[in-house]
């Protein structure tokens, strides 16, 4: 293997945990899963360089929240530990997506004994709590509509509507088994939802702190340091305008981003070999 292609992917497979035996993806035979191989999810989850920037974008837009932000203030070390934040969603989608359906069903149990414990009261003096419905369902639209704009962005822009419902459709089965209801299922409910809920949303001293500590989380090399900052800028360029207004983010030469973004996509699936589908795919094959 060129040796180049190795160190890029080793470096990049780190940030997420690939390989580090947490997460099992093999599937017996007859198991699909909860999603299969036909499905538009695992085409979407499948691109590595979209769903990083999605998913820097998702937590961006879940810290509007006071309440979701609450749950990162209050119950996790976030200021020394972004990216393990970053590796377990990583392992959790990767798991949910190709694995089987018990492994699927393991990793949303353990999400749902940590949310179990994690409760309190706001600032403002309203309680809140990780089990909450509303709660829930806001942290999986703010992902699902990120992962997805990501994608149609950076790796497929001629995703069908139909097939864009479709994986709105297909993504409810992993919110509602953590327990969020009523989830918006189509590209219209999802852009409905996001307008209805607005008037909930804050950027405070909180928020802001959260947000430096992702946006300048330490990455240990030069490579990783590029990447980081391209893939930042990405991100907030992928914000939508309000919540980009909201975070007092600027978008600073979009263009260009979004050309760099698209050379780095390139590079990074030379070296990782292809989509995480496509991979799966093989080794089930």
């Amino acid at each position: 293997m060129n040796p180049l292609r190795q160190t890029i992917a080793r470096q990049v497979r780190g940030l997420t945990g690939a390989g580090d035996g947490a997460i099992d993806l093999r599937r017996p035979p007859g198991d699909d899963g909860l999603f299969g191989p036909n499905s538009v999810s695992w085409r979407v989850h499948g691109d590595f360089s979209s769903m990083m920037i999605g998913g820097t974008t998702a937590l961006l837009l879940q810290m509007l929240h006071p309440g979701a932000l609450a749950g990162v203030w209050d119950h996790s070390n976030f200021r020394h530990d972004m990216l393990g934040r970053l590796k377990r969603t990583a392992q959790f989608i990767a798991a949910t997506t190709y694995g089987s359906t018990a492994e699927a069903e393991r990793l949303i149990g353990r999400v749902r004994r940590i949310h179990d414990r994690v409760h309190g009261v706001l600032p403002s003096g309203v309680p809140y709590d990780a089990n909450d419905p509303h709660l829930l369902t806001w942290v999986h639209v703010a992902e699902t509509d990120s992962f997805l704009r990501a994608y149609l962005r950076y790796r497929d822009p001629h995703l069908s509507r139909a097939d864009q419902d479709r994986y709105f459709v297909e993504n409810v089965v992993v919110a509602e088994r953590l327990g969020a209801r009523d989830v918006p299922d189509s590209r219209a409910a999802v852009d409905a939802w996001l307008l209805s809920v607005r008037g909930e949303l804050r950027c405070d001293v909180r928020t802001r702190t959260v947000r430096e500590a992702l946006l300048h989380q330490p990455l240990p090399n030069p490579f990783l340091k590029g990447f980081g900052a391209l893939n930042t800028a990405a991100a907030i360029d992928l914000l939508p305008p309000w919540a980009r207004a909201m975070l007092e983010l600027r978008n600073t030469a979009p263009l260009g981003v979004r050309a760099g973004a698209q050379g780095m996509a390139r590079m990074l699936r030379w070296a990782l070999g292809g989509s995480a589908s496509e991979k799966t795919a093989r080794a089930q094959g």
